[in-house]
């Protein structure tokens, strides 16, 4: 499969990444059309694929056109690529906040698919929901379940506006998360735990809480109640949780983020 970034990010950077190693496309296979000359660079010399700073000459031959550009950049991508892509070609839209029609006008085409991954892809655990519009394919759907399931887990959804939802919860979430983190480890250290001690007890509390949330299928509810006992710290330190509101700041959170996803798309 031959695929065409528009934009070689952070994010264009973790896709081409995953689907080197996942087997789905090969280096030779992808090109990169970035306008920064280091980063074409660097993607050259890092993954072995073909850059070029002119994003028509990157999808003119693709199977698959990946948008994968900030929000702000996205006009003039799509003034670039109007007109220019063709019936056989899948457009796979990463762009946060830009919707269906934006796109479907600013390429003059009808077949996109619009989708929503998370940092985590970076190393093969992402969280992607997409959508597609109407006109497009069941070979456009396979292909976006391929790339996309290269990342980590996948989820097609019909309404479109279940995307700037998702936005807010699996595409902001990994900032909340590490936020959550950096504030465990500065408690740990103040406590007088060591640095590095502390990073990964936090890092294995975490990992190991998810991975019995998924793995038990209990509500996690129900899991908080396992770990608490009547008049223990566990008890203290939620009480002193609840005090700062933690449950209500993490919903203005997830809140705030979606206003903006709907802003950016210009609800």
């Amino acid at each position: 499969m031959r695929i065409a970034f528009i934009g070689g990010g952070n994010m264009g950077e973790a896709m081409i990444r995953c689907l080197i190693d996942k087997g789905v496309a090969k280096a030779g296979d992808i090109v990169a059309g970035e306008v920064i000359e280091a980063r074409r660079k660097h993607l050259a010399e890092k993954h072995g694929v073909a850059t070029t700073s002119i994003n028509h000459n990157a999808a003119e031959k693709a199977d698959v056109i990946i948008l994968a550009v900030k929000p702000n950049a996205v006009p003039e991508a799509l003034a670039d690529l109007k007109g220019r892509t063709r019936a056989d070609q899948t457009v796979i839209s990463i762009a946060a906040g830009i919707t269906l029609a934006r796109l479907c006008h600013g390429l003059d085409r009808k077949p996109v698919i619009r989708a929503m991954p998370n940092t985590p892809a970076q190393v093969g655990e992402g969280m992607t929901v997409w959508t597609a519009s109407a006109e497009a394919t069941e070979q456009d759907k396979e292909r976006a379940r391929t790339i996309l399931g290269a990342l980590g887990k996948q989820v097609f959804v019909a309404d479109e506006k279940f995307i700037d939802m998702a936005t807010a919860v699996s595409g902001s979430g990994p900032g909340y998360v590490f936020l959550i983190i950096e504030s465990f480890v500065d408690a740990a250290v103040r406590i007088g735990l060591p640095r590095d001690m502390a990073l990964e007890l936090v890092l294995e509390t975490i990992s190991g809480s998810v991975h019995l949330a998924q793995k038990s299928g209990r509500h996690p509810a129900e899991l908080r109640n396992m770990v608490t006992s009547p008049g223990g710290t566990t008890a203290e330190g939620l009480h002193a949780l609840e005090e700062g509101r933690l449950r209500a700041l993490l919903a203005r959170a997830i809140i705030a983020g979606y206003e903006k996803a709907k802003a950016i798309r210009g609800d």
